[in-house]
C-alpha cells in the first residue's frame, strides 16, 4: 500500500511539531516529523529500539550523549538502544526527517 503525509496518521507533539506515522508495525515504525526552529524533544533513551534518524529538509542536531551532530538533507544518524539523545532543531528553517525504529519505540522512552 502506497503512504504519504495525505494518507497517514498526524500527531502533534511537544509545542508545535508534526510527526506522520507512515509505516505503525509492532517491529517496524516510519515516521516523518517536521520541526520548527528552536524546538527540541525531552533528552531520552529507549530500552529496546534501534532508531535511525535521516534529515530531508533544513538541519537537525542530535544530541548524542554530550555531542551535538548537525544533518543535512541526504545525512542521517543510528541511534542504539540505552544511548541518552535529544533531538533539536536550531537552525531558521524547519527541520524535516525521517524516524526509523525497530522494534516499535512507542511505550519504549525512558527520560535520562
Amino acid at each position: 500500500m502506497i503512504t504519504s503525509r495525505d494518507t497517514a496518521l498526524h500527531y502533534i507533539w511537544g509545542d508545535a511539531c508534526d510527526g506522520w506515522h507512515l509505516v505503525e508495525g509492532a517491529d517496524l515504525s516510519v515516521i516523518e516529523e517536521r520541526m520548527p526552529p528552536g524546538t527540541s524533544e525531552t533528552r531520552h533513551s529507549h530500552a529496546k529500539a534501534r532508531q535511525f534518524f535521516y534529515v530531508l529538509g533544513g538541519v537537525l542536531t542530535m544530541d548524542c550523549q554530550g555531542t551535538r551532530h548537525d544533518m543535512r538533507a541526504g545525512q542521517g544518524i543510528e541511534i542504539a538502544p540505552g544511548t541518552p539523545h535529544q533531538a533539536l532543531n536550531a537552525g531558521e528553517t524547519d527541520a524535516v526527517f525521517l524516524v526509523i525504529s525497530s522494534p516499535r519505540a512507542q511505550g519504549d522512552r525512558q527520560p535520562v
